[in-house]
């Protein structure tokens, strides 16, 4: 069985890229794609966020939305801005932000692989952002967001994709959030079978982001087995050596009934407590800082903690998963993360004022930083056939909407 495609990705132009690259359309709500898309009539918002278009206070979810994003899909097209490849590629795509890089490869992924495993996920997934997914799908008869995946690296394939990005990238444009992205696009029909066959070697690919977009991809192809076009997904995937995770931390409303004294006692039965006259930036697994009424505190499990967690499996090891089953159940009252909202999740991009400011400022009483969760960790929960907390990983930099997607006919 295969993992990954060429396909005839619909593109921009080189010279009007820089037009319709958009952020991922899960990364902000209406109002901000609203401020995003402002004088930009070509952003790729008005096709992954169409309600933008619609009057204020529209239901992104109405059959409006779906048939307003078909039809600014089908406008960039007649006006230039988007054509599709006339045969199938394999597409390098580069990421650099300050001094990191990565490098992967976008294809399209197959929905049998996911449904028998060898394409794993780590990650549940909520019907209502599920059916959202599948609805922008069949309206658009295309899948525009990429899924991010990483596999384990091979040497074959990093030398294949350096080969290929020694020549200028056909598509090169700077985001507003200082990400650059590079596509460089593969037609020699003997590049492609090199790169799949390696590709194709591997035993798995992971899913890092995009669980709903893969689960709703499965459902479209289930709908439509005689579609080949619907029998795959849009992905790109890296190396796991060369992805970043950020720590995902954790902000709390209350104290579930306790003082901050007796909420500390309470935490010493599991973990060493020791004041910190800065924030905390964990520096290890195991590792926590804690912000409360402005002190910093560093958090670690003492020994008969760190031999249960030691008995546990790769997901009960995690860091999350400690801090939830340890300290935000049992003592914080807060039994399901996913739907409780008491508790409220930042990524590490923020930095430490994502973490101060909402404690300072009364909307929350306490802040957890954590450490990173790593790709190993990813890939073994994955191989256990295990799922992860929620919100664990956030992976920067990220993938844009706009530059390469897949129409399914």
């Amino acid at each position: 069985m295969h993992l990954i495609s060429p396909f005839r990705a619909l593109r921009p132009p080189p010279t009007r890229a820089s037009e319709v690259i958009a952020p991922p359309y899960d990364v902000m709500s209406t109002a901000e794609a609203r401020v995003m898309a402002q004088g930009k009539p070509h952003s790729f918002l008005h096709v992954s966020r169409p309600e933008i278009d619609l009057p204020e206070g529209s239901d992104p979810s109405a059959s409006a939305a779906y048939a307003k994003a078909r039809e600014n899909l089908q406008t960039l097209r007649e006006q230039g801005l988007l054509a599709r490849d006339p045969r199938p590629c394999l597409y390098v795509y580069r990421l650099t932000q300050g001094d990191h890089s990565q490098t992967g490869l976008a294809a399209v992924a197959s929905v049998a692989a996911y449904r028998d495993g060898r394409i794993k996920k780590h990650e549940l997934t909520r019907p209502a952002k599920e059916n959202d997914r599948v609805r922008h799908i069949e309206a658009l008869d295309a899948q525009t967001g990429p899924v991010f995946l990483i596999h384990r690296g091979a040497d074959s394939i990093s030398q294949q994709l350096a080969q290929h990005c020694a020549e200028p990238a056909q598509i090169e444009v700077l985001a507003e959030d200082g990400v650059n992205h590079q596509i460089w696009v593969i037609q020699d029909q003997a590049a492609v079978g090199a790169l799949c066959a390696d590709y194709n070697a591997l035993d798995a690919l992971y899913i890092a982001d995009g669980h709903h977009r893969a689960a709703a991809a499965a459902r479209v192809a289930e709908a439509r087995p005689d579609d080949p076009g619907a029998q795959d997904f849009l992905a790109v995937t890296f190396p796991d050596d060369q992805t970043r995770i950020l720590a995902y931390n954790r902000l709390i409303r209350d104290l579930n009934g306790l003082t901050t004294g007796a909420f500390l006692k309470r935490l010493e039965q599991d973990f060493d407590l020791s004041a910190q006259p800065a924030p905390v930036t964990p520096e290890g697994p195991g590792i926590f800082g804690l912000y409360i009424e402005q002190h910093w505190y560093r958090l670690a499990p003492k020994p008969h903690l760190s031999e249960r967690l030691a008995a546990r499996d790769p997901a009960g090891r995690l860091d999350t998963s400690l801090l939830q089953d340890f300290l935000i159940q049992p003592i914080l009252g807060i039994d399901n993360p996913r739907t409780d909202e008491r508790i409220d999740f930042v990524g590490g991009s923020r930095g430490i004022a994502g973490l101060t400011e909402p404690v300072d400022q009364g909307r929350m009483r306490l802040a957890l930083a954590l450490h990173p969760t790593s790709a190993s960790d990813l890939m073994a929960v994955s191989d256990a056939n295990a799922l992860m907390p929620p919100k664990s990983t956030w992976f920067e930099p990220k993938l844009a909407d706009g530059l390469l997607s897949h129409l399914l006919s």
